[in-house]
C-alpha cells in the first residue's frame, strides 16, 4: 500500500465525524420541508389561518432558502466554512424555536423565514466542507452519495414522522423536537469540523442579492395575496410591477458582473434545459405536497398520522426508482428517464385532479405511486446533466444554480398554484376533520384546477427534456 493511499485512509477515517455532522445538517433542513406539510391543516384550525397564511408558512422558508443559496457559498469561502455552517444551524434552531412558540400565524411565518435563512447557509456549505474533507475522488463520491441519501431518508421519514408528532403532541412539536438534533449538530461542528476558507477572487454581490430577494418575494406576494387583494387592485398590480422591475435590474446587473449568475454557462443548451426541468419538477411537486395533506385531513377527515401513511407510496416508490435511474441514464442516455419521469409526474397530477369526481383512496394512492416513480426517474439524471454540462471548475456554481432553480420552482408552485386553489376553494380557513363541512367541500373544488396547473408545468418540463437533452449530455464539458 502506497504512502498516498495510507494518507487518504487516515483523512477518510478522520473525516467520518465530519460526514456525520454534514449529513445531520442536510437531514434537518430537508425533513423540515416535509413534516410541515402534515401540520398545515391543524395550524390553520388552531391559529385561524386561511389558505394565504398557510401558503406563507410554507413559502417563507422556501423563499428565503431559494434567494440566498448562491450567496451562502460565497460567504463560506470568505469567512470560513465551519463558521457559516454553524451560523446556519444556529439560525435554524432559533427559527424553529420561534415557530414552536408562535402565538399567531404572523410570528410563525417570521420563524419559518429565519429557519429558511439557516438552511440556505448550512446546506451548500456542508457540500463544500465535504469536498475539502475528502480529497480522494472515489472517497469523496461515496461520501457525497451518503450525504445526498439524506434527502431520500427525509422524504420517506418526514411525512410519517410529521403525522405521528402532530397527532401525538400537536403541530408545535414538529418544530420543538428538532431543536435537540440541531444542538447535537452544533456540538459536533465545534468538536469535529476543522475551519477552511478560500477568499481569493471571491466577493459578495449585495445589490444583486437584494434584487433577487425583491424579485422573488414580490412575485410570491402578488400571487399569494392576489385572491384577497384582487388581481387588478393597486396593491396587486404594484407587486407584479415591483417583481418585474427587480427581475430586470437583477438580469442587467448579472449581465455586467456575473457575480451570482454567470450567463456564459447558459450557452450550453443541456445545462439550461436541466435547470428548466428542475424548476418545472418542483413547481408541481411542492404544490402537490402542500395541497394533498390539506385535502386528506380537512376534506377526508383523516388524522395527520393516517395522512402521512397515505403519502408513503410516493415516498417509497421515489427511493426505490431513484436507485435505478442512474443505470437507466447510463444505458439509454438521460433524455429517456428525464422525459418519462416528468411525463409521469404530470400524469399523476392529472389523476389527482379527478378527486372531485372520484375520491376513492385507490385513485389517490395510484396517482401518488405514479408521481413517486416519475420523481425517482428524473431527480438523479437532472442533477447529473447540470453538473456534467458545466466545466469542472464551475461544478459548484452549477450545483448552486440547479438547487436555486429547484427552490424557485417550489416557491412559485406553492404561490401560483396555491392562488389558483384559493380562487376556487374560497380561501377560507380549513376545518378539521369534517369532510362534510363547507371548507372541506371548498378544498375539493379548488384541487382540480391547481393539480391541472401543476400537471401542465410537469409536461412542459418533459417537452423541454425531450427537445434539448441528448444521449451524450452526461459527458463532462470542458467549456465554461
Amino acid at each position: 500500500m502506497t504512502t498516498i493511499s495510507l494518507a487518504h485512509r487516515r483523512i477518510a477515517h478522520g473525516a467520518a465525524p465530519i460526514l456525520l455532522t454534514m449529513s445531520l445538517g442536510v437531514l434537518i433542513a430537508q425533513i423540515d420541508t416535509s413534516v410541515v406539510n402534515l401540520a398545515v391543516a391543524q395550524i390553520g384550525a388552531r391559529l385561524d389561518a386561511g389558505v394565504g397564511a398557510l401558503q406563507w408558512i410554507v413559502d417563507a422558508y422556501n423563499l428565503v432558502y431559494a434567494s440566498l443559496l448562491l450567496t451562502a457559498g460565497t460567504l463560506a469561502d470568505l469567512y470560513g466554512r465551519r463558521r457559516i455552517f454553524a451560523l446556519g444551524i444556529a439560525l435554524f434552531t432559533f427559527g424553529s424555536l420561534i415557530c414552536g412558540l408562535a402565538p399567531n400565524a404572523a410570528v410563525l411565518i417570521a420563524g419559518r423565514a429565519v429557519a429558511g435563512l439557516g438552511a440556505a447557509l448550512e446546506v451548500p456549505t456542508s457540500l463544500a466542507i465535504l469536498t475539502v474533507a475528502y480529497p480522494d475522488t472515489k472517497e469523496r463520491t461515496q461520501a457525497l452519495g451518503l450525504w445526498a441519501s439524506c434527502n431520500g431518508i427525509a422524504f420517506v421519514v418526514g411525512p410519517t414522522l410529521g403525522g405521528v408528532l402532530v397527532d401525538a403532541a400537536g403541530w408545535r412539536s414538529i418544530f420543538l423536537l428538532i431543536i435537540p438534533l440541531c444542538a447535537a449538530t452544533l456540538a459536533l461542528t465545534a468538536t469535529s469540523v476543522p475551519e477552511s476558507k478560500n477568499p481569493e477572487d471571491r466577493g459578495l454581490d449585495l445589490p444583486g442579492q437584494a434584487l433577487a430577494v425583491a424579485a422573488l418575494g414580490a412575485l410570491s406576494l402578488a400571487f399569494i395575496e392576489g385572491p384577497r387583494w384582487g388581481w387588478t387592485s393597486g396593491a396587486g398590480m404594484s407587486a407584479f410591477a415591483g417583481a418585474l422591475v427587480a427581475a430586470v435590474l437583477f438580469l442587467l446587473r448579472q449581465a455586467g458582473t456575473g457575480a451570482l449568475v454567470p450567463f456564459s454557462m447558459f450557452k450550453n443548451r443541456a445545462f439550461s434545459a436541466s435547470l428548466s426541468v428542475a424548476a418545472g419538477m418542483t413547481f408541481g411537486m411542492y404544490a402537490m405536497l402542500f395541497l394533498t395533506p390539506l385535502y386528506l385531513q380537512a376534506a377526508r377527515g383523516d388524522s395527520a398520522l393516517i395522512a402521512g401513511v397515505e403519502l408513503l407510496p410516493m415516498s417509497v416508490t421515489f427511493v426505490v426508482v431513484s436507485q435505478l435511474s442512474g443505470k437507466i441514464a447510463n444505458r439509454f442516455g438521460p433524455r429517456l428517464p428525464m422525459t418519462l419521469g416528468m411525463a409521469m409526474m404530470g400524469s399523476g397530477l392529472f389523476m389527482l385532479a379527478l378527486i372531485a369526481l372520484d375520491d376513492r383512496l385507490f385513485l389517490i394512492e395510484a396517482a401518488l405511486t405514479v408521481i413517486g416513480c416519475g420523481l425517482g426517474l428524473n431527480t438523479g439524471p437532472v442533477n447529473a446533466v447540470a453538473v456534467a454540462n458545466a466545466a469542472a471548475a464551475r461544478s459548484g456554481t452549477a450545483s448552486g444554480l440547479l438547487n436555486t432553480a429547484r427552490m424557485i420552482g417550489a416557491t412559485l408552485g406553492i404561490a401560483v398554484l396555491g392562488a389558483v386553489f384559493a380562487m376556487f376553494a374560497g380561501g377560507g380557513t380549513p376545518s378539521l376533520p369534517s369532510s362534510a363541512s363547507g371548507a372541506g367541500l371548498g378544498i375539493v373544488a379548488g384541487l382540480a384546477p391547481a393539480y391541472v396547473g401543476g400537471g401542465i408545468g410537469e409536461l412542459i418540463g418533459a417537452a423541454i427534456a425531450f427537445a434539448f437533452i441528448r444521449r451524450g449530455a452526461l459527458r463532462q464539458t470542458t467549456k465554461q
